[in-house]
C-alpha cells in the first residue's frame, strides 16, 4: 500500500512520496529533472531518519517559490576560479539543484589537483547537508562543509536569550569501500526542522533545546513560531523565544564560526547585522574543501586505516547492557533499510499540510491520488 494509516500518523511508501513532492514542483514551474531532485532528496532525508529535513519542508519551499524568495529551474554560476578554488553563486536556485553542481566543481578540481575549495553562495536551502558530503564520498573525496543561513535568526548565543545565529550546520565525510561515512549536525542543539517536526505532532524535543524570551530554558516549539496562522505554514521567524546551541560554549563558538566561513568569507552575507534596517533575503551559503584520497595515497593505506579505527571505535564496551557501540552514519543505513521496506512514518499534521499545499496549488483530488498509487 502506498499509504496506511497508523495509530500516530500515516506511513507513506518514499516512491509515492517522491512521485507526489515532484509533481508539486513541476505544477509551480519547475522543470521535470529539478522537480525531481528536490523530490528524491526531500524524500532520502525522510528515510535516512532526518524528518526535519524531510518532506515536511515541501510546503515552505512551495510558498517560497510563490513569494519570490527561491528561483526555479537557476543554474549556478562559477564567478571566479583558478586550479583550487571556486567562488559559485546559485543565483537564489534551489539547493537541492545547485548544491549538487557546486559540488561536482569541488570534486573536479580536486581530481585533478588533490585538493580544492568550493565557496558556494546565494543558495536556496540545501537541504541535508550530508547529501553533499556523500555526494563527494561517491567521487572519491574527503570532504568537509560549512554552511550558514543568511536572512535567518533563530539561535542565541551562549548566555544570551535573543537571537543573534541560524542553525549554521557542519557536515564531514569520507568514501570507504562500504560507502561513505558522514556526520552531519546543526550547531544549534536541534535544527529547527526538528521543531517544526515537533510542533507539527512528530517527536518531542529534548528538555533546553529553546530558551523563551524571559530567558527560561523550554522544549516548547510554539517559543520558536509563535501565533500560528492558518492561510501560511509555520515562520520560526515569528517567535518571541530562540533555539540554543549544543555544547554551551563550544557548540555556540562553532556556531559562530560558521558565519565567518560560509557567510562572510564566501561573499553570501552573515545572517544578519548591527546595521541592517531590514532583514536579509534569505540564503545558504556554504564553504567546502575536497581532498581526493588517491592523491594522498596511491594504494589502500587510508582505507585500511579506516576499516581497523571502526573495528577498534565499535569494539568498545557499551555504557548499558545489550547496548551497541555505533559510527557516524550507521543508524541512518539501518533507518533507510526498514522504512524502504515498511515506508515513510509522519505525524497526522504533517501530511495533511502536505496534501493540503498539493490541493491548495491546484492538484485534483483524483490526481493526488492516481500520484499516490502509481496509476
Amino acid at each position: 500500500m502506498s499509504l496506511t494509516t497508523t495509530d500516530d500518523g500515516v506511513r507513506v511508501a518514499h516512491e509515492a512520496a517522491t512521485r507526489l513532492i515532484s509533481a508539486m514542483f513541476v505544477h509551480q514551474g519547475c522543470n521535470a529533472r529539478e522537480a525531481e531532485t528536490i523530490a528524491t532528496r526531500l524524500v532520502g532525508a525522510n528515510l535516512r531518519g532526518h524528518d526535519s529535513h524531510g518532506i515536511i519542508r515541501s510546503p515552505r519551499y512551495i510558498e517560497w517559490l510563490e513569494d519570490g524568495k527561491v528561483v526555479p529551474n537557476a543554474q549556478a554560476k562559477v564567478e571566479r576560479e583558478n586550479d583550487v578554488m571556486a567562488i559559485v553563486d546559485a543565483q537564489q536556485g534551489f539547493g537541492q539543484t545547485v548544491g549538487e553542481q557546486a559540488v561536482d566543481v569541488g570534486i573536479e578540481k580536486a581530481t585533478r589537483s588533490g585538493a580544492a575549495v568550493v565557496a558556494l553562495k546565494n543558495a536556496g536551502h540545501l537541504g541535508r547537508i550530508g547529501d553533499w558530503a556523500e555526494r563527494a564520498a561517491e567521487g572519491g573525496c574527503a570532504s568537509i562543509h560549512m554552511v550558514n543561513v543568511r536572512g535567518s535568526l533563530l539561535v542565541a548565543p551562549f548566555g544570551a536569550s535573543e537571537r543573534r545565529g541560524s542553525t549554521s550546520p557542519f557536515c564531514c565525510g569520507i568514501p570507504t569501500p562500504n560507502g561513505p561515512i558522514v556526520h552531519d549536525f546543526a550547531t544549534s542543539l536541534v535544527a529547527e526542522g526538528k521543531a517544526l517536526v515537533a510542533l507539527r505532532g512528530g517527536k518531542a524535543l529534548p528538555d533546553g533545546a529553546l530558551i523563551d524570551e524571559h530567558g527560561n530554558l523550554t522544549a516548547d516549539p510554539s517559543s520558536l513560531y509563535g501565533e500560528l496562522n492558518n492561510n501560511r505554514f509555520p515562520d520560526p521567524s515569528k517567535g518571541p523565544g530562540a533555539l540554543t546551541g549544543f555544547g554551551l560554549h563550544k557548540g555556540s563558538g562553532l556556531n559562530f564560526f560558521m558565519e565567518m566561513f560560509a557567510g562572510a568569507l564566501t561573499g553570501s552575507g552573515v545572517s544578519a547585522g548591527a546595521s541592517d534596517t531590514e532583514r536579509r533575503r534569505f540564503a545558504n551559503g556554504m564553504m567546502s574543501i575536497y581532498m581526493h584520497v588517491e592523491h594522498f595515497h596511491a594504494d589502500d593505506w587510508f582505507y585500511n586505516e579506516v576499516a581497523s579505527y571502526v573495528e577498534f571505535y565499535k569494539s568498545a564496551r557499551p555504557a548499558e547492557p545489550g547496548g551497541e557501540v555505533l559510527i557516524p552514519g550507521e543508524k541512518e543505513k539501518r533507518t533507510m533499510a526498514e522504512r524502504r521496506r515498511d515506508g515513510l512514518p509522519l505525524a497526522r499534521q504533517t501530511w495533511d499540510d502536505i496534501v493540503g499545499k498539493a490541493s491548495a496549488i491546484g492538484l485534483s483530488d483524483a490526481r493526488i491520488e492516481a500520484l499516490l498509487s502509481g496509476a
